[in-house]
């Protein structure tokens, strides 16, 4: 990841603006491939309603795996699918908006993909799922 390093100068001025930290804070990589991306607050609305079909177990595929074998079986019917744009690298996520143009599945991509993992409920990362 990379982070934008304060110069020596803007540290003995005292130049440090919000602008400045919050850079430091965010994440600046995003994979040169992920359009359409999300803005936060559609991320934000997509993550709730993915937190609240996490609870039921059938209503979610996570990970490239499943969301490609669901894709091809076209099991679930409908759906989204979350791709996530923070992923590196690209290769491993690069094929999955061609299976959802091939099947007629909508796609996104969201900016992280901790708050994926997080909202599906598993201790790791997810780099995609089906909603």
């Amino acid at each position: 990841f990379f982070f934008k390093q304060k110069t020596a100068y803007e540290m003995q001025r005292g130049l440090v603006g919000a602008r400045c930290v919050q850079e430091t804070v965010e994440k600046v990589f995003k994979s040169p491939i992920a359009e359409p991306m999300a803005d936060e607050k559609l991320s934000a609305i997509l993550l709730k309603i993915t937190k609240k079909l996490a609870k039921d177990k059938d209503q979610v595929r996570r990970g490239v795996k499943e969301v490609v074998k669901a894709i091809k079986r076209k099991k679930a019917s409908g759906g989204l699918v979350l791709i996530c744009g923070d992923i590196s690298p690209i290769e491993v996520v690069a094929h999955l908006p061609v299976y959802c143009e091939d099947n007629d599945r909508p796609y996104i991509y969201i900016p992280s993909r901790d708050a994926l993992g997080t909202v599906c409920r598993t201790k790791r990362p997810t780099s995609c799922a089906l909603l």
